[in-house]
């Protein structure tokens, strides 16, 4: 039986259209449309009908696409092992939130190309949500995100957290004590984009206040986050990687504020079907990175990583 027919089966099954499976597969819509017709001659069933815009299976394609599934994992299970370097090339594409992109990401990319030379990566920083919208239409084979992706056939792996610390210029005085929200609220919050789980969180607890409604500077960019924060436009509740240099240079100060946003929660997530091993292999190194990076503290593995790379 033909492996790459199979391949095609199960692309044009999980993309629903025979045009994304081409792309997917660098070839022409015709030649899927052959791979297929071929396969389908072979098993003597029907794979697929045209409903609409949309190719859908067909009751006997869906009792033969775990089959086709299993067969396909299995061989890339036979390749891995018997030569793991070699299969491991072409492209991977990775989709990374941007508190990911200040900590520990250069360590992570500096050890993929050890491990595998021949790699190319095409890389997408973003913010959670479009980042699960990659992963689920296939644009992205793995996300560094705010996880776990809550999808039977995406594999979580648990990396590191990042707790939130607000800050501010010294030049808004504020007091070197414990400060309640409403003294916060004085001031814009700045934070993170609309579409994110800090967001949400933080204007929710500013909107319980009783006084005047907060405003809030939300940027899906932490880069621009902290520049404003450094200019003294307001308050913001920021990982420690975006604003270690500010509070060494005195340009930030760390707040002692009443309450603070939960930390947050990374995952290494990626589609599980069809199988992925350079995904695979890619997310189990930032696992051991992400860790290595919790359990040596913010500046001492990032002064580490510099000192590395002199």
């Amino acid at each position: 039986m033909n492996f790459k027919r199979l391949e095609t089966f199960i692309w044009v099954a999980t993309l629903g259209s025979f045009r994304k499976a081409a792309e997917r597969q660098h070839t022409t819509q015709p030649a899927i449309s052959t791979r297929i017709a071929a396969l389908e001659e072979e098993l003597g069933v029907k794979l697929f009908e045209r409903e609409s815009s949309r190719t859908m299976l067909t009751s006997k394609g869906q009792e033969l696409l775990p089959y086709a599934e299993k067969i396909v994992f299995m061989s890339e299970q036979l390749r891995k092992r018997a030569d793991r370097v070699a299969l491991l090339s072409g492209i991977l594409r990775l989709g990374v939130s941007e508190t990911i992109v200040h900590s520990w990401l250069p360590r992570f990319f500096r050890a993929l190309h050890e491990t595998v030379p021949n790699l190319d990566v095409e890389i997408t920083v973003d913010v959670t949500g479009n980042l699960r919208t990659g992963l689920m239409d296939r644009t992205l084979d793995l996300a560094f995100l705010m996880g776990p992706v809550a999808e039977p056939r995406v594999e979580n792996r648990d990396l590191c957290s990042f707790p939130l610390i607000w800050v501010a210029s010294p030049d808004l005085n504020l007091p070197d004590r414990q400060l309640q929200l409403e003294e916060l609220a004085q001031w814009p919050i700045i934070t993170y984009a609309r579409n994110t789980k800090p967001f949400a969180e933080i204007s929710q607890k500013f909107s319980e206040l009783d006084e005047l409604p907060a405003r809030f500077y939300s940027s899906s960019s932490l880069a621009a986050c902290r520049r404003l924060a450094l200019d003294g436009i307001g308050v913001s509740a920021l990982p420690m990687s975006v604003i270690s240099d500010g509070l060494k240079s005195g340009r930030l100060v760390e707040l002692e504020a009443a309450w603070t946003p939960s930390q947050l929660e990374f995952t290494a997530s990626y589609p599980a079907v069809p199988f992925n091993p350079v995904a695979e292999l890619a997310a189990n190194l930032a696992v051991g990175i992400s860790r290595d990076y919790a359990q040596a503290g913010d500046n001492a593995f990032l002064s580490d990583a510099v000192k590395n790379h002199n």
